[in-house]
């Protein structure tokens, strides 16, 4: 229970002028208001268990309300985080729905291969500029010493038009690697027949590599068989050679052990 101190204050802050007890109050003043300082607080846990329930508040009020306010409202405090509305559960039995994954279109490979002969080999080398070879192109001057070191003859004899892909600008043509895979082994392929019989082809770059031998960097200066050419050797892009000159050195030695097909072919 609470003092007659207490009482009052929490009957002024809630805006009460008048009421009445049900029933006698402990520890509530005597009619004289003159006594009211007088009486003596008791502590809380020394007072009395009231008979019946009174019509005092059991905790104070913070603050005076209008007597009229009745309904809460929950107001969010600073710092807070809204609590999330509850998700339906997916029925046993069912799986959830997941949005179609869109396939990913890739733009289409750009190259530019030249298809050339050296003697008893057939050269597919990547054009650095895209353009056919020039007589002062340092990238053809590094071919020509190519040649050289490997026996062969320095003056290329050219095979037909470079081979440029895409070969369509728009359109509805399937352009992508698979289509080009074709095209380019396709065209190799019909050179083959047409030049009789080849030692070894060289496959310079990596595009002539990727699309030619269906290989990668990783194949850089090591022999592969791709089917339907027959025997190559895959050597990195003249440009990358002129730009890293200590890649030479491993090309000098993969070239010794791959020589031999052209110098004694079976």
């Amino acid at each position: 229970m609470i003092t007659e101190h207490r009482r009052r204050a929490y009957l002024d802050a809630m805006q009460v002028a008048t009421w009445l007890p049900r029933v006698a109050l402990p520890f509530a003043a005597p009619s004289n208001p003159e006594l009211l300082a007088l009486a003596p607080e008791v502590p809380l846990e020394e007072a009395p268990t009231p008979v019946a329930e009174t019509s005092t508040p059991a905790t104070p009020a913070p603050e005076a309300r209008p007597a009229s306010a009745r309904a809460k409202i929950e107001i969010p405090r600073p710092g807070s985080t809204p609590r999330p509305a509850a998700q339906p559960e997916p029925e046993a039995g069912t799986e959830p729905e997941t949005a179609p994954a869109k396939a990913e279109v890739l733009p289409p490979p750009r190259f530019s291969l030249q298809l050339l002969r050296a003697g008893n080999c057939l050269l597919l080398v990547e054009l650095p500029t895209g353009e056919p070879f020039q007589s002062r192109d340092p990238a053809y001057l590094l071919l020509k010493d190519l040649l050289r070191a490997a026996g062969l003859p320095d003056s290329p004899q050219i095979l037909g038009e470079p081979v440029r892909w895409p070969l369509l600008n728009g359109g509805s043509m399937d352009q992508g690697h698979d289509a080009a895979r074709d095209f380019v082994q396709g065209f190799v392929g019909a050179r083959l027949e047409e030049q009789g019989a080849c030692a070894c082809l060289w496959l310079v770059g990596l595009p002539a590599v990727r699309f030619a031998g269906e290989a990668d960097a990783g194949a850089f200066n090591r022999e592969l068989q791709v089917e339907g050419l027959g025997a190559a050797w895959a050597l990195p892009g003249l440009e990358p050679l002129m730009d890293e000159p200590e890649r030479k050195g491993e090309l000098w030695q993969a070239m010794r052990r791959v020589m031999r097909r052209w110098k004694n072919p079976e």
